[in-house]
C-alpha cells in the first residue's frame, strides 16, 4: 500500500462501483478513484481459498487512495468467511462484502454466490461469524432470486433471516439468476430487470439499507432511484463510461468544486504508471482500464488505438501516454 496523508471520506454507499472481475483490480480502482472521492469502490470478488490457501498479499494489496473501499468475498464456510474477514479488517479495508450474486458455473460448484440464495441460514451463518470476528460492517449483495426460487416470499424469507443474523445493509441485484444454461454475461442481460422488486423489499424492510444495482446507466437515473433507495450501484456503465464519475460528488454528495477534465485525470495517472514501470510492471496493466475515459467524442478510437494496441509496440510507453492524453485537452 502507498501511503496518502489525506483523510479518506467517510464510507456511503449513496454511490458505489459494483465488483467486477477481471475489471475492478486495484489498478482499475486508483483510476476511479481520480474521478470521484466519495464513490464507494468495490474489489473484484475474492475466494475464501484463494485467501486463505494462496498469495493473500496480492489479492488485498491497495492504494490508500482507494478508501473508501470493500473487499467482496466468495464462500460459503462461516469459519472461513470469518478468518477472511478478519484479514480484510487488518489490511484496512472498509468493508467486507458477501457474493450471493454471482451465477457462473465455476463457483456455484464450490457453493458461492448466487446459489446461496437457495440457503438463506447458511448465509445468515456466515455473515454472523463474520460479523463476530471483526468491527467492520458486513454486508450482502444478492439477486432478487434464482430460478426455483424467485417468488417474492422467498426474497422476503432470504432478507428476513440474513437480517435476523445481523446484517443491516443490503446490495440488491434486481434480477433473478439462472443456475442453468445462462453464461455470467447472459445472466446480466437476459432476466428482465424488476427494480420494482427492490423498491418493494426497501418498503417491507425500511430499517434496512437497500442499494439498487442492475441497468443503471446515467446520473439522472441514480437521482431518481435515490428517491427510493439508500443508494446505488454501477457496473458495466461505470467501467465502459468512467467519465461520469466526475461529478458524483458534486451531483450526488453536494461537494463543492470544478469537475475534473479527463486530460487531467488521465495526467494523475501518469505518476502511478510511471512508479508500474519501474516495479517491473507493464503500462497495459493500468490502460486497460482507461479506455472509456474518450468515450463519446471524436478521438476516441485513436485514443483507444494508443493505449490497447500501440502500447504493445512501442518502447517508451510513457510518450505514447502523453500522446494520448493530447487527445484529451479541452475535454
Amino acid at each position: 500500500m502507498i501511503a496518502d496523508t489525506a483523510t479518506p471520506p467517510r464510507l456511503s454507499r449513496r454511490f458505489s462501483v459494483a465488483p467486477m472481475m477481471d475489471w475492478t483490480d486495484r489498478h482499475c480502482r486508483f483510476f476511479l478513484r481520480q474521478l470521484s472521492s466519495q464513490a464507494l469502490l468495490y474489489t473484484e470478488m475474492v475466494t475464501t481459498g484463494a485467501l486463505l490457501h494462496g498469495e493473500a498479499e496480492r489479492f488485498l494489496r491497495y492504494n490508500d487512495c482507494e478508501h473508501p473501499l470493500a473487499l467482496q468475498l466468495g464462500g460459503s464456510n462461516p469459519a472461513e468467511l470469518a478468518a477472511c474477514a478478519r484479514l480484510a479488517e487488518q489490511h484496512g479495508y472498509d468493508e467486507v462484502n458477501l457474493n450471493v450474486g454471482c451465477p457462473s458455473d465455476r463457483v456455484q460448484n464450490n457453493m458461492i454466490g448466487a446459489c446461496l440464495m437457495g440457503h438463506p441460514q447458511l448465509v445468515a451463518d456466515c455473515v454472523k461469524a463474520m460479523q463476530d470476528a471483526v468491527s467492520i460492517p458486513v454486508t450482502v449483495k444478492h439477486r432478487i432470486g434464482i430460478n426455483g426460487r424467485d417468488s417474492y416470499a422467498e426474497l422476503c424469507d432470504f432478507v428476513g433471516t440474513v437480517r435476523d443474523a445481523g446484517c443491516t445493509s443490503f446490495t440488491v441485484h434486481a434480477r433473478i439468476a439462472i443456475l442453468e444454461g445462462l453464461s455470467p454475461k447472459e445472466n446480466r442481460e437476459v432476466p428482465p430487470l424488476r427494480y420494482e422488486v427492490a423498491a418493494q423489499l426497501k418498503q417491507d424492510f425500511p430499517e434496512l439499507e437497500i442499494i439498487l444495482n442492475g441497468g443503471i446507466k446515467t446520473l439522472e437515473e441514480c437521482q431518481q432511484h435515490l428517491q427510493t433507495f439508500d443508494g446505488v450501484m454501477l457496473g458495466r456503465e461505470a467501467y465502459h463510461n468512467p467519465y461520469l464519475l466526475a461529478q458524483v460528488d458534486q451531483l450526488l454528495f453536494g461537494q463543492p468544486g470544478p469537475v475534473i477534465s479527463r486530460a487531467e485525470a488521465l495526467a494523475r495517472m501518469r505518476p502511478y504508471i510511471e512508479q508500474h514501470i519501474a516495479d517491473g510492471g507493464v503500462m497495459h496493466h493500468i490502460t486497460r482500464h482507461v479506455l472509456g475515459l474518450a468515450q463519446g467524442f471524436s478521438g476516441a478510437r485513436r485514443f483507444r488505438q494508443l493505449l490497447s494496441v500501440d502500447v504493445h509496440k512501442v518502447k517508451d510507453p510513457l510518450a505514447l501516454l502523453d500522446q494520448a492524453g493530447e487527445l484529451l485537452v479541452g475535454r
